[in-house]
């Protein structure tokens, strides 16, 4: 498992390689987020800890998922095998919610898992919106409950529970409980489809 230091070191590279191979300035992708540009700078040079909602603000931009920063370069040689010990692991700093990335890294793929843990009392909120290509999302509940808002509407999901959206709204997600809640993200990626006004 990485440290946190080599970690934001990845996140920091990762971004700035998609942010170039995608022709795109500072000025352009804080111009499309809504981060501001000396954000940007901080992160892509390891000096900042972004929350989860920034670094999914800065995937929206760059047409990819969250899930997709902490994975690898894509590559025919990359192993489609992904020991658990080898996933990456990222805590947010501001809701202290865990994400395991358990998708082989840069193995080609329209399908990407991730594990999360939400901490008892924890309140994760996207406001991102339209994002470059169409994102389809389930959440199946493995431990514990969530309160999740998709839009203007609520839905609880219990353990066991699987909701499916489509990520062209706000999002948030709520533990209400006192015990952690433990899920499972599948998401898939449609590049074709955009609901970006950008594009």
């Amino acid at each position: 498992m990485e440290n946190s230091s080599a970690l934001g070191m990845h996140l920091a590279a990762r971004l700035r390689d998609l942010r170039t191979g995608a022709g795109m300035t500072l000025d352009g992708l804080s111009e499309r987020t809504g981060v501001s540009r000396s954000m940007i700078s901080l992160i892509e040079r390891g000096e900042s800890s972004p929350t989860a909602a920034v670094l999914d603000k800065l995937a929206a931009g760059l047409g990819v998922t969250l899930a997709s920063l902490f994975a690898g370069q894509e590559g025919a040689a990359a192993s489609p095998l992904s020991r658990r010990e080898d996933q990456r692991i990222w805590r947010d700093p501001e809701s202290g919610y865990i994400r395991r990335n358990l998708s082989a890294p840069g193995f080609p793929s329209p399908i990407e898992l991730v594990e999360v843990v939400l901490p008892p009392g924890a309140r994760v909120a996207y406001d991102t919106g339209h994002r470059a290509a169409a994102v389809h999302q389930q959440i199946w509940i493995i431990e514990g409950a969530l309160a999740l808002t998709l839009g203007e509407e609520t839905y609880h999901v219990d353990t066991g529970d699987c909701l499916s959206m489509r990520l062209d709204q706000p999002i948030v997600f709520r533990n209400l409980t006192d015990t952690p809640a433990r899920y499972v993200v599948a998401l898939a990626t449609d590049p074709h489809a955009t609901s970006n006004p950008y594009r």
